[in-house]
């Protein structure tokens, strides 16, 4: 008889860079960039041929979002208005790419909390939304970068990456294909993030998180239980990206502003919210899970509004923090790792036998759904 392969969560990890930009300073810099450009500009405001551009402010950001500061990997060029974006030195094809050499920090702690070594793992997943390069992929390079003797492969399902990646991961252990699967997500979305867009200029952050994904025949003690996993994408346009290697114009005026990240949030709003939380009822009813029965949502962490109503629609009530934790008000929106920062960071306190969710939605459309349930 063939063996059964169930997957289970051993551990996770978390990389934050030490710098943090709050509202108050980015409202800042922003606003002198505006004061500059009408300034430099008043003639043609004046002759309706440029449009003045409006001030942001704290209040405008926290109640559009919830967000209070996010961590970025070069705060200094993102808060000067001259520039507004990060930057550092090109590094050497021999050297680590900073995508990577962030990915390898929080996949060191993922195999550290699991007591894990390079030797144990067969594969890696770099599960992100913006690769630094095509080729070689940058799962190879952590792969390499960890010792890891297996293979490795990118994958980019935007925001949803690392559910995406999660599945993945399971399905490898389910068919017998691995053992020990390492999703990793270094998410520098300060990157593809327009600074000089009142509407998404305080949206994103960065960071990296890793999830190790194991046979339970093989796992720690203190690990998750993977109940079932659904995946789902719907074409939209509603959230975009156009820049690629077969347009390489930078983006640093309106003519290519769409070579960042743009969106229409009141459709994604609206289309995306009961998307999500029907797609996660039918997965519960599938898994004969009662949705108010679940401990814990560890959310995609986008929008505190949207949140707070998949949660509700979930629930049957208004989610406290504890039953839908935010990482948001610090970290702002990291793409595919801010699901799994709020599960990284507020999944200690559950006993064994808890059921939970971790959820992420966005671009694509796409939404992942991973229900868990701790062993011990």
């Amino acid at each position: 008889m063939q063996a059964t392969h169930r997957p289970v969560i051993s551990a996770t990890g978390l990389f934050t860079p030490e710098d943090s930009i709050s509202n108050e300073e980015l409202v800042a810099s922003f606003n002198t960039f505006v004061r500059q450009h009408n300034a430099a500009n008043a003639e043609a405001i004046e002759a309706g041929e440029v449009q003045a551009l409006e001030e942001s402010s704290v209040e405008f950001i926290e109640k559009a979002s919830g967000i209070k500061a996010r961590h970025v990997m070069a705060k200094a060029p993102v808060l000067d208005p001259a520039i507004m974006a990060p930057r550092w030195a090109e590094r050497g094809n021999d050297e680590l790419s900073v995508l990577a050499e962030i990915g390898v920090k929080a996949a060191r702690d993922a195999l550290a909390r699991a007591g894990r070594g390079a030797a144990d793992v067969d594969a890696v997943l770099c599960a992100a939304s913006n690769m630094e390069r095509p080729y070689p992929a940058m799962a190879i390079e952590i792969q390499q970068e960890l010792g890891i003797d297996g293979f490795g492969f990118d994958m980019n399902v935007a925001c949803s990456s690392a559910t995406f990646g999660i599945q993945t991961a399971a399905d490898y252990i389910r068919s017998g294909n691995a053992r020990s699967v390492l999703v990793v997500s270094p998410e520098i979305t300060s990157g593809h993030l327009n600074w000089r867009d009142r509407d998404s200029h305080f949206i994103f952050g960065d960071v990296a998180t890793a999830v190790l994904v194991e046979d339970a025949g093989m796992a720690p003690a203190r690990h998750w239980d993977i109940l079932g996993t659904k995946l789902k994408t719907v074409f939209s346009n509603n959230i975009r990206n156009n820049f690629g290697f077969l347009n390489r114009a930078y983006p640093d005026n309106a003519g290519t502003a769409d070579k960042l990240f743009v969106q229409e949030g009141r459709k994604v709003f609206k289309e995306v919210v009961p998307m999500v939380a029907q797609m996660i009822m039918e997965e519960a009813d599938r898994l004969n899970i009662e949705p108010t029965s679940l401990r814990r949502m560890w959310l995609h962490q986008a929008n505190a509004g949207m949140n707070r109503l998949i949660a509700h629609k979930v629930l049957g009530h208004e989610a406290s923090e504890d039953e839908s934790p935010t990482v948001l008000d610090t970290y702002g929106n990291t793409s595919s790792a801010g699901s799994i920062i709020a599960f990284h960071l507020h999944s200690e306190d559950l006993s064994a036998g808890d059921t939970g969710l971790i959820c992420s939605f966005g671009a694509g459309y796409s939404a992942g759904t991973v229900f868990v349930r701790k062993a011990a």
